[in-house]
């Protein structure tokens, strides 16, 4: 059986935000610009942001590891897109999801439908730097719960956000190439040619 191929494609967009950990924090905060390099977000020399690393420690997302054993680190960076967070918001009720409780680095405008950007997708930024779109981040009660504080939200509110959030939650990168990102950086995203594996 043959399936139609989805040839490659290009894509234009804005980096609406910057955003890094402090240390080992889970929410962010804006910055102006960051660096990367091949091990993750380096912003200003310093070396603590949350995700750095050519490793990480297996979790809950790869089951078929016991926990804790090292693996590849394909989530140095998470991307949102402030239209699906705007979306997503109001789908649970809620005024607004800000993307520093969800631990993003970088708010993407312009790209309906980022979180189906396929794995390969390339980011190009003016600086030469670039990043591989690994996966969709999927939706976990962790951010929920940071959304339940912030909003004054009840016991239930995690659980919404799983449901409500299901492939709306942005993506995970890992850096290609060194480089900075700014905010307002125009940023080229290439897609690559995709096809079904039946």
């Amino acid at each position: 059986m043959t399936r139609d191929i989805v040839p490659a494609r290009k894509l234009t967009a804005i980096v609406g935000r910057v955003m890094i950990a402090d240390g080992d924090t889970f929410e962010t905060r804006d910055v102006p610009q960051i660096s990367v390099d091949l091990e993750g977000i380096a912003l200003d020399g310093l070396l603590g942001e949350r995700h750095r690393g050519y490793a990480r420690a297996a979790d809950a997302r790869v089951p078929w590891y016991p926990r804790g054993t090292p693996i590849r680190n394909a989530r140095q960076i998470s991307i949102v897109c402030s239209e699906e967070l705007a979306d997503v918001a109001a789908r649970m009720g809620i005024a607004e999801i800000r993307p520093e409780w969800l631990g993003a680095n970088l708010v993407i405008e312009g790209v309906p439908s980022l979180s189906m950007l396929p794995r390969g997708t390339r980011l190009f930024f003016p600086t030469a730097a670039s990043l591989a779109v690994e996966e969709q981040n999927v939706p976990c009660k962790g951010p929920g719960r940071m959304i339940a504080r912030n909003v004054g939200g009840d016991a239930g509110m995690p659980f919404d956000f799983v449901r409500k959030a299901a492939r709306k939650r942005g993506l995970v990168a890992w850096v290609e190439r060194a480089g900075v990102i700014r905010v307002g950086d125009t940023v080229e995203i290439r897609i690559p040619e995709q096809w079904v594996y039946a």
